[in-house]
């Protein structure tokens, strides 16, 4: 008698590991394919540069002091209402030809422009301040 409790125990064990084994493979395959498409989205708003409002657009002034590094930079254009991540407009800059070139001061921009406009202003760039939309 104690015998068949033994198996019924063990086979009760096993039947237990096993699920306990497939529910942890979903478990691990659901967030590999989360990660997937999350850094797949950010990368796709890395390279697809697209203005806040496409068309007419609003201006905007803003101030850019002294000191101020280029995520203190995108954190001001963010709060504008200029640029939809502070991270994605961060390494938009960084891997940009207006890495670490854009100067302080007041500038008037819109939100029908593009980041890589907006880096090209805030950097000097004649040929961006006279750019059409």
């Amino acid at each position: 008698m104690g015998d068949t409790k033994d198996r019924v125990g063990a086979a009760g064990v096993i039947v237990a590991g096993g699920f306990f084994k497939i529910a942890l493979y979903v478990c691990v395959a659901v967030l590999v394919i989360w990660i997937g498409k999350v850094t797949y989205q950010f990368g796709y708003n890395v390279f697809n540069q697209q203005a806040m409002n496409p068309g007419e657009g609003q201006e905007v002034t803003v101030v850019i002091k002294e000191d101020a590094t280029s995520y203190d930079i995108a954190k001001t254009l963010k709060s504008k209402g200029l640029i939809e991540d502070t991270l994605v407009f961060w390494i938009q800059e960084k891997l940009s030809n207006y890495s670490g070139k854009m100067k302080p001061g007041t500038y008037l921009l819109s939100t029908a422009y593009t980041p890589n406009r907006i880096m090209g202003i805030l950097a000097g760039d004649a040929e961006q301040e006279g750019a059409t939309s």
